[in-house]
């Protein structure tokens, strides 16, 4: 509980931390209007293929113009500004930057710069879970061999959502299910970006700000963000999937306890130890009665009947047999909250979670009937979405990670509602993400054979 003195301290002895921030997005900009009044972070540069883009971000995030005017890295160092530049490679590459921001969203591209990072020495914080859950584990133990820390970003929903099965693992509750509150109908799998605004009503006003991508916005609504989020906490935490994937339960931060629990005790759950999503809205499209849209929760079991009994007398919400309860945040402030990744990994050389094995997936799946010749479109787009499936499943069918969807090229048909398959796409074998992701996969399977 030191963090912020030990911030100070490093401020005091050696200056700021040096970060490098790629891509300057909306998640950039929430962090970069922080940086804007830290005096224990310096920003030393901020790459974007979209340079007046990033410009763009600096200034409605509180930069007064004088602090990203630098010419070059090199007097972005001398002064304590910041530069802005259309190359990643070289901003990664400036030996001062201690720690890599990845804040692109894109898998492939994310894939590359996490490697490049991590061979030169930087400690990468992973704002792109997409990445992540597609090829985490092997970066994670990439980064650990080269003595840096590979991190899941702090205000981002999976390490908050991690941070809260730790807690409950520390203090010695059996964690029943872990998860997130999203806005969510059995409809919305097949929203696209034409269609994404009306279901979230933003004014014109607001989608002119130039900070809601239709895409992104999109991958939100589709439950594709949802399965990648949990797909990253399985590998970060120990949970396992339903083999259903996510149910999205309708379900209000009091009755938490009793319906995250297993069926067989009267709850929704197939399986005990998992990862869940609940929904704001009722299957009628209602509203649910103190829902979680913003926040994470965790629901757990009591080990000894005086631990129960303690439920009870200090007042927390419980099932109807009185063993389970919950522990939930209401918000998450996404960027805005990165710098405790950030300090936790150069200061004390821990992540705010990272992969530990390859439990979760989020398999491809058409959003409409494909014909062949068709062209992916990924995260978000009119093409596919992601589901939740356990890495076993996602493995037996052979399924196209979502990460990898787009700009692949279809060889086959593929109907509505079904799995895309690497069988039916013609991948790019040279791309580093296509190459560690069939690493990933040729692990898993050795791994698996070894346990039988």
């Amino acid at each position: 509980m030191n963090l912020f003195s030990l911030l100070e301290q490093r401020r005091d002895t050696m200056g700021p931390i040096r970060v490098g921030v790629i891509g300057a997005g909306k998640f950039a900009s929430m962090f970069l209007t922080q940086a804007s009044v830290s005096d224990t972070i310096h920003v030393v540069g901020v790459a974007d293929i979209n340079v007046p883009k990033a410009r763009d971000a600096m200034a409605r995030t509180g930069w007064t113009a004088d602090r990203y005017a630098a010419g070059s890295f090199a007097e972005a160092l001398r002064d304590g500004t910041t530069y802005i530049t259309d190359s990643s490679d070289a901003l990664i590459e400036v030996p001062q930057i201690e720690v890599i921001l990845e804040i692109t969203g894109n898998p492939i591209v994310g894939t590359y710069h996490a490697l490049k990072s991590i061979d030169n020495g930087k400690h990468i914080v992973m704002v792109n879970v997409e990445a992540d859950c597609m090829v985490g584990p092997i970066l994670a133990r990439k980064a650990r061999a080269a003595g840096v820390v590979y991190t899941m970003a702090y205000g981002d929903q999976p390490a908050l959502i991690s941070e809260l099965v730790d807690w409950c693992r520390t203090v010695g509750f059996d964690v029943v299910a872990a998860g997130k509150g999203t806005k969510y109908l059995p409809e919305y799998n097949y929203s696209t970006p034409d269609t994404v605004w009306n279901y979230y009503g933003f004014t014109d006003e607001q989608l002119a700000t130039g900070d809601f991508n239709p895409k992104m916005f999109n991958s939100f609504l589709d439950g594709t963000k949802s399965a990648i989020e949990m797909a990253a906490v399985a590998n970060g935490t120990g949970l396992i999937p339903q083999d259903e994937g996510l149910n999205f339960t309708p379900v209000g931060v009091d009755d938490l306890p009793q319906m995250l629990k297993e069926k067989e005790k009267g709850g929704t759950l197939s399986r005990r130890g998992t990862v869940e999503l609940i929904s704001s809205l009722n299957r009628d499209g209602t509203e649910v009665v103190r829902d979680l849209r913003w926040g994470v929760y965790v629901t757990f079991e009591a080990k000894t009947d005086y631990a129960a009994q303690c439920f009870a007398e200090y007042g927390v919400k419980t099932d109807d047999s009185g063993r389970y309860g919950s522990l939930y945040r209401p918000y998450h402030m996404i960027g805005l909250e990165l710098g405790v990744s950030i300090a936790s990994a150069v200061l004390r050389g821990e992540p705010t979670g990272s992969p530990t094995g390859f439990r979760g997936d989020v398999v491809t799946t058409a959003k409409k009937d494909l014909t062949a010749g068709e062209i992916l479109d990924g995260e978000g787009g009119y093409t596919a979405f992601g589901k939740l499936a356990p890495a076993h499943i996602s493995l037996e069918h052979n399924a196209l990670p979502l990460g990898l969807a787009h700009g692949m090229k279809l060889i086959r048909d593929v109907p509505k509602d079904r799995m895309v398959s690497w069988d039916d796409v013609a991948p790019d074998e040279t791309l580093p993400a296509v190459q560690l992701r069939k690493q990933l996969e040729s692990e898993f399977r050795a791994e698996s054979l070894a346990s039988v």
